[in-house]
């Protein structure tokens, strides 16, 4: 093991441990409600009212509830699409707190995150195995025939969603030829959901790998000193995706980040 590859690792746990625990991070969600599950628009502790309109929310408040977009107070209806970037710059504000607008396969909700919430107040860390070279392997990434293919998994709320995938992740681990089923993101890069012989043990029920993106011929590098905690490890709202078939490895990965400090 190489001082730079060790001193790269910390650098990111200490980044991802920052992130986490930032204001407006996923320690800070408090809620997640679906419109569909309020017919009458009025979201818990929230004030207004939040309608889906088509492609779109429609939020109907007065001035005196308190509720801004883009830092104006809201007096009458303002139309909303999907939020695109961190909470923190989420368009309504309700005091400190930031309310996300967000769609899951065209059922809007609205996710609250509050700095003051009380799994930020009492997070102490990420529990993380430190970097070892032998959890770092090349891997060959090959991409589905078709190209896309979209499989149902159960989420962590509960719900059956669609995960696309867009080709298999080879690798070998611990004397194993093992694969990953795997989705590509915009800028290339791959992202697996995945259990092994530790979860729900010694680690998180699953987690996350985000490999970088392959070069031509399909190399890339698969570190599980980098594997993830999901995001709903730090709060019960988010409906992260479990596993999809194919991705609960035999091996105990005993590498990355395992569970809540």
């Amino acid at each position: 093991m190489t001082t730079d590859a060790f001193e790269e690792w910390r650098r990111w746990h200490e980044h991802r441990v920052a992130a986490v625990s930032a204001p407006y991070g996923p320690l800070a969600l408090t809620g997640t409600h679906w419109l569909a599950d309020f017919p009458d628009g009025r979201l818990p502790d929230i004030p207004g009212r939040w309608t889906a309109e088509g492609d779109a929310v429609l939020l109907s408040a007065a001035a005196d509830e308190g509720l801004t977009v883009d830092g104006r107070p809201v007096d009458g209806e303002v139309r909303l699409t999907a939020d695109a970037g961190p909470a923190g710059e989420a368009r309504v504000a309700y005091g400190d707190r930031r309310l996300v607008v967000l769609a899951r396969e065209g059922v809007w909700g609205v996710r609250d995150f509050d700095p003051g919430a009380a799994t930020r107040r009492a997070f102490k860390g990420i529990a993380a195995t430190p970097y070892d070279p032998a959890w770092a392997v090349p891997g060959r990434f090959t991409p589905y025939e078709e190209g896309h293919r979209s499989v149902r998994v159960p989420n962590a709320d509960g719900r059956e969603r669609g995960l696309g995938l867009g080709g298999e992740l080879a690798f070998a681990l611990a004397g194993a030829e093992l694969t990953l089923q795997v989705s590509v993101e915009a800028d290339g890069s791959l992202w697996a959901v995945f259990a092994d012989a530790t979860s729900g043990v010694s680690s998180y029920r699953f987690r996350f790998l985000r490999p970088a993106a392959p070069d031509a011929e399909g190399r890339t590098t698969v570190d599980f000193n980098r594997a993830l905690l999901p995001p709903c490890a730090f709060a019960d709202h988010f409906v992260c995706p479990f596993p999809p078939p194919g991705n609960t490895l035999e091996t105990g990965v005993e590498a990355g980040e395992r569970e809540l400090g």
